[in-house]
Order: C-alpha cells, then structure tokens, then sequence
C-alpha cells in the first residue's frame, strides 16, 4: 500500500458562501425554470506549496450565458470554469494559477437546458477548466462522454488533464484516485456492472489515495443518500477524502467511519487554507 502523501481535513463550519450563477435548468413536467448555482468556500488543512486552493464540483447539468461567447447559452461547467478564473484573478478566491480542479461527473445538458437526464459530450468542459487552472482531475458521470476514442485520448493526452477510472495520478504531491461511471445496466452509458464497479473502486483504494473520487459515492446520513456498497469499502479501507455527486445532499458534508466525505452534486466547493 502506498502512503498517503497529504491528509487534507476539511472543516465544514468554516463552510460560506461568496458567489452565485444563474442558470437555466430543465424543469419538471417540461420547460426550463432558471436556477442558482452556489459557490461557496471551506477551510482546510494539508493543501501542499504551491497550491493555494482545489475546486470540487459535478453534476452541473444546465446552461448559462457567456458574454466572451456572445451571450450564447453555453454548457454550466463552461461558465464556472470562466466564472471562477474571473473571481481569481480579480482577487476574490486564489489565482487560477495556483488552483486545482477535481470535477466529479455529470456535466452534460441539452443545448436549451429543457431535458432532464440528457447525456452527450463534456469534452468543452474539461477543456475550460484546462485552459484556465493548475490542473483537472476527475471521473465521468452516467451521463458524460467524450466523443469518439480518438478525440477523447486528445483530452487526456494534455499534461493537466486526468479522467480516471480505476486509476490514480498524482498532481503537486497530491494523490488522487477515481472510479467513474454508475453501478448499473451496463448496456446503457455510463452504467457497469457491480463487480466491475467495485473491483475498481478496490482497486483505488488499495493504493490509498490522498484523495478518492467518485461519481457515486457513499451514503451519509438518513438525509444523506448513496451506494451502502461504497460506503462498507471506503470504511473498511479508511480512505482520507472522498469527493462525490450523483444523489444531491441538502447538507454537503458527511463522516463515514475515518473518512471525510463531500458531495459537490450541483455545488461548487473551493477549499482553501
């Protein structure tokens, strides 16, 4: 087992508030309504030199407009990714430069934002956040992919991108690792089969990574809903910090056993000193 190399803690009430996006999202029973994106910041420990702060996000499944685009409706995790470098560089949060971003999945929606559940291509969105921060890492959501294999090795070929699946990197002496997708039908996108989910997520943790992410992650609280399947491994492996989306909590933190979790579905967490 390799050892840890930082043991980040996070400390929730600590937690603020300091920004927030409009966005249109798809609507129940049809039609888009528009919406409030969260930003919001927590202390924490164990951060290395050089990098000042991480942002955690997934599951922004609408659209907003972009001014540098035209005032066209782009993909949401476009315009954080814009949002965010501007905040940096204007002083309000820490400078793009000396950011990193850990992105959990789901980052899709249809053009008008007026369909729930759409799946397509998240390639723009990676490519923001590369273009603008340090570094990305992170796992596919049961609704992301990446265009043909071709076009996604392009992304994964840029020396700050990473999308893991069963694997671990390593970024300013942070180690992270990730599983990707959903246990499920695994002749639908996005979906495996529960062996193969768990044999990865085993896999992950084996190596103790400083960081684990999760598309799916564990369940918390009675409040807190999620995979019990997850939940038994991280307890039994003792992970350090797991970052997860999928099912939405009302309240962002939980402990399960040792190990801290964050749920960042449809929430943007920036963790800094």
């Amino acid at each position: 087992m390799l050892a840890a190399g930082y043991k980040m803690n996070i400390k929730p009430e600590t937690c603020r508030r300091f920004h927030e996006l409009r966005f249109l999202n798809a609507a129940r029973g049809g039609g888009t309504e528009s919406q409030r994106l969260v930003f919001s910041q927590v202390q924490a420990t164990g951060l290395p030199e050089g990098l000042d702060a991480l942002v955690i996000t997934s599951d922004l499944q609408g659209v907003a407009q972009l001014w540098t685009h035209g005032g066209q409706n782009v993909l949401l995790g476009i315009a954080v990714a814009d949002e965010l470098a501007r905040l940096g560089d204007a002083g309000t949060i820490a400078v793009p430069e000396r950011t990193g971003v850990i992105l959990a999945g789901d980052l899709y929606s249809a053009p008008g934002g007026d369909k729930r559940g759409a799946t397509g291509d998240v390639r723009e969105v990676w490519t923001a956040f590369a273009e603008a921060f340090r570094w990305v890492v992170g796992v596919a959501g049961n609704h992301d992919v990446f265009g043909t294999e071709k076009e996604r090795s392009r992304i994964e070929s840029l020396a700050n991108v990473d999308i893991l699946d069963g694997s671990r990197t390593e970024h300013d002496g942070i180690t992270l690792g990730g599983v990707s997708y959903v246990v499920g039908n695994p002749e639908k996108v996005g979906r495996c089969e529960e062996s193969e989910f768990f044999a990865a997520l085993d896999l992950v943790l084996e190596e103790a990574p400083d960081v684990v992410i999760l598309h799916e992650g564990p369940n918390g609280d009675a409040r807190q809903p999620g995979n019990v399947g997850v939940r038994r491994a991280i307890e039994a492996a003792g992970a350090g910090l797991v970052v997860c989306g999928h099912s939405h909590w009302d309240e962002a933190f939980a402990r399960v056993g040792q190990t801290q979790v964050i749920n960042v579905d449809a929430r943007v967490v920036v963790l800094t000193r």
